[in-house]
C-alpha cells in the first residue's frame, strides 16, 4: 500500500501531462504529493524524512516552475532528489555505525560488513547515476520525451536495479529449508 501511494502523484503528472500540459501537471503533482504526505501521515502516523524532502522540493520548484513559467525547474527536482539519496547513502558510509542500506534491511538480513559497505556504495552510485542520467535528458530530448523518461523509464530503471541487488544479495540469504532441518 505505502509503495502504491508513492506512485499516485507521478501518475496523475503523466495524466495531467498528457491532458493539459507541463504546468497544470506540475500544479497536479504538487497538490497530489502534499495530499500523499497527509494520508501517509493519516494512516501510519508517521511521515519519512525523505518524504519531507520531497515534498518541500516539489512545492519550491514546482512553484518556479508555475511562476515563472520555466519547466526546467520541474525537471531539475529528479536531479536533485536523486543526487541527495546518493549523498545520503554515501555520507552514511562515515558517518554513524552502519551504512544506510543495513540501518534499512540490516533486521531482515545478514550480511558481512564488507557486502554492507559495497551495497552501499552501489545504492549511491545508483542514485547519482539517475541523477545525471535526468540531466542529459532533460537538455537532449524535448519536453513529452523527459516526461517518458521520469514516469516510466527512472521506474524501469529501479526495478531492475533492485532485481539485480536481489540477484547478488540471493547468495547471503540462508536456505529456509536448512533452518526447518535443524529445528
Amino acid at each position: 500500500m505505502k509503495q502504491l501511494l508513492e506512485f499516485i502523484p507521478i501518475i496523475l503528472f503523466f495524466i495531467a501531462y498528457k491532458l493539459y500540459d507541463i504546468y497544470i501537471a506540475t500544479a497536479v503533482v504538487i497538490v497530489a504529493t502534499i495530499i500523499q504526505v497527509a494520508i501517509s501521515w493519516m494512516l501510519y502516523k508517521k511521515v519519512e524524512k525523505m518524504q519531507w524532502v520531497t515534498l518541500g522540493l516539489i512545492v519550491v520548484m514546482g512553484g518556479a516552475t508555475i511562476y515563472l513559467r520555466d519547466e526546467n525547474f520541474i525537471k531539475w527536482k529528479l536531479t536533485i532528489i536523486e543526487w541527495l539519496f546518493g549523498i545520503v547513502f554515501l555520507a552514511s558510509q562515515f558517518i554513524g555505525q552502519q551504512p544506510l542500506v543495513q540501518r534499512m534491511m540490516g533486521a531482515n538480513l545478514e550480511l558481512p560488513d564488507h557486502i554492507w559497505r559495497r551495497l552501499n556504495m552501489i545504492w549511491a552510485g545508483f542514485f547519482i547515476t539517475v541523477g545525471s542520467v535526468n540531466l542529459y535528458v532533460m537538455h537532449a530530448f524535448d519536453t513529452d520525451d523527459w516526461v517518458t523518461f521520469k514516469t516510466f523509464i527512472v521506474p524501469g530503471f529501479m526495478l531492475v536495479f533492485i532485481i539485480i541487488q536481489m540477484i547478488f544479495l540471493y547468495r547471503y540469504i540462508p536456505d529456509a529449508g536448512t533452518e526447518m532441518e535443524e529445528d
